[in-house]
């Protein structure tokens, strides 16, 4: 299990942000039944929990594959001018376009991800930022994501859950303005009562309990989460890019499956060129040590393991733009 060493959790806690963590819309009473406590007692944790910094946001987690758009990454090597680079960070999350960002040392200093609907839109964007920063950019390479594999946060009690994928392939589902005005609340404030859902939407809750239950079954909404601030906790973010040598069907699966039984697996992403497993730990040995035994159990599938650490872990408003072109 990762060693907490910054603000302390107990087990409980733990075990709270864990369950949150699967579905933070649990009702309060089925969670208090789970850690055997009660639930004023759950709920006390939880506002605690937030109050501390640890929680920062509950985010419903949606696929945009399955609303016809494709997701792709671009990787940056950056020169050292701090206020250029500020000014290419406020056009990413301005941009609308950019879902997630992170800043990192390592091989790469951002990495982000954006969706288009096509290639065609993809390469117009790729070519109008690098014309934009060309100053500051010293390397830059970019990928199309296939899928992902998205855990649970494991670490908190080692408990190893089957991961929720998404990306994959494209879907045009057809959504109605209430679909996206739902979808619009839900996306940074996971956690709110139906009732109050609906009054924000101008509908009924059981409408609305209706349509999120449609939503789920379509893939669109995937999970409902929990961001942590991992500094709080003494624990780090590290992402190993790794170009592979050879990678058949059953090499696929003995590594998926020996990723998925390490608690400190976050993702697990698969681009055209490469794979990138990202491990929360709580020092950089700690990740040293997972990354040789990978190594060690597949010498003749891994050519290049490449490692970042993740410094920020940011999702941006791109999603609640998208939701926004769509209506």
């Amino acid at each position: 299990m990762v060693e907490i060493t910054k603000i302390k959790l107990d087990k409980t806690d733990r075990k709270i942000l864990a369950e949150l963590d699967k579905n933070c819309r649990i009702p309060t009473t089925k969670l208090a039944k789970i850690v055997m406590k009660s639930r004023q007692a759950v709920e006390y944790r939880i506002n605690q929990i937030v109050r501390k910094g640890i929680i920062t946001s509950f985010n419903a987690a949606f696929n945009p594959h399955k609303m016809g758009y494709k997701i792709y990454k671009i990787y940056l090597k950056l020169r050292n001018i701090p206020e250029e680079n500020q000014r290419l960070f406020t056009y990413l999350k301005s941009s609308g376009i950019v879902y997630w960002m992170g800043e990192c040392t390592g091989t790469w200093d951002l990495i982000f991800g954006v969706f288009a609907k096509s290639d065609y839109e993809f390469f117009d964007l790729k070519n109008e930022l690098i014309s934009e920063f060309n100053k500051i950019i010293v390397k830059e390479e970019g990928g199309i994501l296939v899928d992902v594999k998205q855990y649970s946060k494991m670490y908190f009690t080692d408990e190893i859950v089957p991961p929720t994928i998404f990306a994959g392939e494209i879907v045009h589902n057809k959504l109605d303005e209430l679909d996206y005005a739902i979808l619009g609340e839900v996306v940074n404030n996971a956690r709110i009562p139906i009732n109050e859902l609906a009054n924000k939407v101008d509908s009924t809750a059981t409408i609305v309990r209706g349509k999120l239950k449609k939503l789920e079954q379509k893939g669109i909404i995937i999970q409902y989460r929990v961001g942590i601030d991992l500094n709080k906790l003494g624990l780090e973010l590290y992402k190993a890019i790794i170009t592979l040598d050879k990678y058949t069907k059953e090499d696929e699966k003995r590594l998926l499956e020996y990723m998925s039984n390490i608690p400190n697996i976050h993702y697990f992403i698969r681009n055209i060129w490469q794979i990138e497993p990202e491990l929360v730990v709580s020092s950089y040995q700690e990740y040293y040590e997972i990354i040789e035994n990978l190594k060690k159990e597949f010498p003749y599938v891994i050519r290049t393991i490449d490692s970042v650490l993740m410094i920020t872990d940011e999702w941006t408003p791109g999603f609640r733009n998208l939701l926004k072109l769509n209506k």
